[in-house]
């Protein structure tokens, strides 16, 4: 099916060439970014994938997720919620300054999470 597809082979290999840079780019990121930074990004990228601003995840999910300790997560949410950029309750967390998380990634969040987020919707 692949073989006799021109556009099925060339979204499939846009899909697979934006998740390995993604891939890469959560790796750089991850060794490179302090809790917060990591965690924003991560916030931002379940963001675009889900309706409306609240993204219903516990602390220990997250922990999971960006290879942390749960204490470290609930302090770095308490920081973002501290600059006024998510409003955290148990086992919900409210995006109220997107603009700002982004800012706060210091680049590690932009084009290519977008262009991923496009290729996955369409």
């Amino acid at each position: 099916m692949i073989a006799e597809s021109q556009s099925l082979r060339a979204s499939l290999l846009r899909y697979a060439h934006a998740f390995l840079v993604q891939s890469s780019r959560t790796a750089l990121v991850n060794g490179h970014s302090k809790i917060e930074e990591r965690l924003a990004r991560w916030l931002l990228m379940v963001h675009d994938r889900t309706e409306g601003n609240k993204i219903y995840l516990t602390h220990e999910f997250l922990a999971t997720m960006l290879g942390a300790r749960r204490p470290g997560v609930t302090t770095a949410l308490q920081m973002l919620e501290y600059r006024g950029l998510v409003h955290a309750r148990r086992g919900e967390i409210t995006i109220v300054d997107r603009a700002g998380m982004i800012k706060l990634t210091h680049g590690a969040y932009g084009d290519e999470e977008q262009r991923h987020f496009g290729l996955a919707s369409a």
